[in-house]
């Protein structure tokens, strides 16, 4: 996990050297312990490989300032945070064996031992332990073909020599970030949005489109514009090749709607699922670093917690001085029972006899951290629950633990929220399984305690023409909004490029993936992580069992009110019971209406009656404190919507009006 870097001048002007070190140093987070660089002259295709003043003492090459010259037109920059192969073979950028490719890569290939196995069959050999040189010689031997057999997260920019182009990638969802930005002068990418800003020097300038989609339809990460414009980032399962001063991008993966698999019982389902996941948790725990895991109480990271457990103590996958006598795991905790899953947390510790970690956020300390935040985040974000995994990050880099296994991923495969019963019910309704849905209708019925009406005006919806989910849901978030802004983007609907075949319920689980839930919290994962240099791991999404969880009958993700079907049948015997039959789901929530209800009320008042606020183009500042009082008075629930607000004027004061 690391910080990567660069700038290539296509119109052959010599790269800015003080620019170029500013830049990689803003994001020196995501690497502490080492940094490399390698100056490219692309005319004569000459490379120069050298270090920076943190470049580790062991790595035998000159610094960079003694050997720039002018004539250098492109420029890549690594921060390592060393993980895998921790000697100082590992340093980047790398090259491959005679210097025709060089890599800058940050992320893991967790099936890096097993393509290593079949590249030394095909004549190649290694000079290191690192899955970076399998990327190289994997590059050499099956070209763009190659990013199919990697297993992992990744966001890499590989340039080949002997073609003179760059090939950059990203992995199949988007675990790992790579931005960039070009002009058709001049090339930049990075890790983060905040470096590539810096280099290019380009104005801060909000881009509307994508706050409108912030604001209207509480979508981030949706696309490749960011908030920025002139700011792009590569998505999720595309690579892009840069040579002859152009840019192409192509997608490389997707999932197929026509993979249906149909197996004779539950037990079946059950059985290939444990062995996938097991599978998966096995790979994503190799390291070279201490490892621990967040613990929430839920049924996702109870289920890695306990996975993990047995790989790390009975099969022993991991060398004992990296886990010491007990698991590590990190939890967020709260007094307020209402928002507190201690007694669940506990039930896994006492199961597996883990390590218990245990944060309290609280409202003065996130008001005590919020610039930090938003710093590191680069773009607004949706909710404060983001907050508990900063916290949870920050106490798992003071107990020493680098890499941290998290359960992001299982809601948008498993139908985990309660939308996704909307989206079954219509599923069925299509299918004419009437008696089906009766079944589900009164299972849910007896479980929430909703009245017949409620079933089937959320059953009609799911399946209602898509203009008319769109105009619903455009109403309710146009709250607030200058209707100025508004109008501009009254046709913008950012779901209308999604294509894939099939019920409602998996259309829906699709546009979460890519779309409209997976990529934001991925983002928050990220840079909360790299914000404490620990390198976060999500092994729901290993791409083999994604592929399987899509390919399941609808029945297996939900049935009798209950979601994620077959990860609970999968888990007997291996979850406590309480947590494997949990019905209700909470994750690292905070008590934001809470909060800014009560502690948080004088700050938030603060911000409404503010002149930046009254000044802000996209919100009507007298609508909105109708709107807050409403939502104070219990008339109204704003739900995060008030939130949004809040967190976008935050952000425009911090990276637009104030930014330097």
């Amino acid at each position: 996990m690391c910080g990567i870097f660069g700038v290539w001048n296509t119109n052959k002007q010599p790269i800015d050297l003080q620019a170029l070190l500013a830049s990689l140093g803003t994001i020196r987070h995501r690497g502490p312990d080492d940094e490399g660089y390698l100056l490219v002259n692309s005319s004569g295709m000459k490379t120069v490989s050298c270090k920076g003043n943190d470049g580790a003492a062991q790595v035998d090459l000159p610094h960079i300032e003694q050997v720039f010259e002018p004539r250098f037109d492109a420029a890549f920059g690594f921060r390592r945070l060393s993980i895998l192969d921790l000697s100082p073979t590992g340093h980047q950028p790398m090259g491959n064996a005679d210097g025709s490719l060089w890599i800058v890569f940050n992320g893991e290939i967790y099936n890096y031992i097993e393509l290593r196995r079949e590249l030394q069959a095909l004549g190649y050999s290694f000079h290191t332990q690192s899955d970076t040189e399998v990327i190289l010689n994997a590059y050499d031997a099956w070209g763009v073909e190659c990013l199919d057999r990697f297993n992992g997260m990744w966001g890499f920019a590989l340039y080949d020599k002997r073609k003179n182009r760059l090939f950059c990638a990203r992995d199949r969802f988007g675990i790992k970030p790579f931005y960039y930005h070009f002009d058709g002068k001049r090339f930049v990418f990075a890790s983060e949005i905040k470096a590539v800003l810096r280099y290019t020097g380009i104005e801060r300038r909000p881009n509307d489109a994508i706050v409108h989609d912030y604001l209207n339809y509480a979508l981030m990460d949706h696309s490749h514009e960011t908030f920025f414009e002139g700011v792009h980032q590569l998505l999720p399962a595309h690579f892009l090749v840069l040579e002859d001063a152009a840019v192409r991008v192509q997608r490389y993966w997707d999932l197929n709607p026509d993979n249906r698999l149909t197996l004779p019982t539950d037990s079946d389902y059950a059985g290939r699922f444990h062995e996938l996941f097991e599978d998966a948790v096995r790979l994503h725990l190799r390291s070279d670093v201490a490892v621990g895991s967040c613990l929430s109480g839920g049924l996702d990271s109870s289920a890695i917690v306990c996975v993990a457990n047995k790989l790390l103590f009975s099969d022993r996958v991991v060398p004992s001085e990296l886990i010491g006598e007990k698991q590590k795991t990190f939890s967020s905790c709260f007094e307020d029972e209402r928002f507190d899953e201690r007694k669940y947390i506990e039930s896994v510790l006492a199961v597996t006899s883990a390590e218990r970690n245990f944060t309290f956020p609280s409202p003065q300390n996130l008001l005590e951290d919020l610039q930090r935040l938003l710093w590191h985040q680069d773009e607004p974000f949706g909710s404060t629950s983001i907050y508990a995994q900063w916290c949870v990050m920050r106490i798992a880099a003071r107990r020493g633990v680098r890499v941290l296994l998290d359960g992001q991923g299982s809601d948008e495969m498993l139908a985990g929220y309660h939308p996704y019963f909307d989206s079954y019910w219509g599923t069925l309704l299509t299918q004419g399984s009437l008696s089906a849905l009766w079944r589900e209708w009164s299972a849910y019925r007896n479980q929430y305690r909703v009245s017949w009406w409620h079933l089937i005006q959320h059953t009609l919806f799911s399946i209602a023409p898509q203009a008319f989910q769109r105009r619903v849901r455009a109403n309710r978030g146009a709250l607030g909004l200058r209707p100025d802004f508004s109008s501009k983007f009254q046709t913008r609907y950012p779901d209308e490029n999604i294509e894939y075949r099939g019920t409602p319920l998996s259309k829906r689980l699709y546009q979460a993936l890519v779309r409209s839930s997976l990529p934001a919290l991925l983002r928050y994962e990220d840079r909360n992580s790299m914000a404490y240099s620990i390198e976060a791991r999500v092994p729901f999404l290993d791409y083999r069992l994604v592929e399987f969880v899509f390919s399941l009958p609808e029945e297996q993700k939900i049935r009798n009110a209950r979601t994620k079907f077959v990860l609970r049948n999968s888990m007997k015997d291996v979850l406590p019971e309480p947590i494997r039959a949990r019905m209700d789901k909470m994750g690292f929530v905070t008590p934001e209406r809470v909060w800014i209800s009560g502690d948080l009320k004088d700050w938030v008042d603060d911000i409404f009656n503010s002149k930046s606020f009254a000044e802000n183009p996209y919100l009507d500042s007298s609508k909105t404190k109708t709107l807050l009082a409403e939502h104070r008075a219990g008339r109204r629930d704003l739900g995060s919507t008030l939130w949004r607000w809040i967190n976008l004027e935050q952000w425009r004061k911090q990276q637009i009006l104030e930014a330097g």
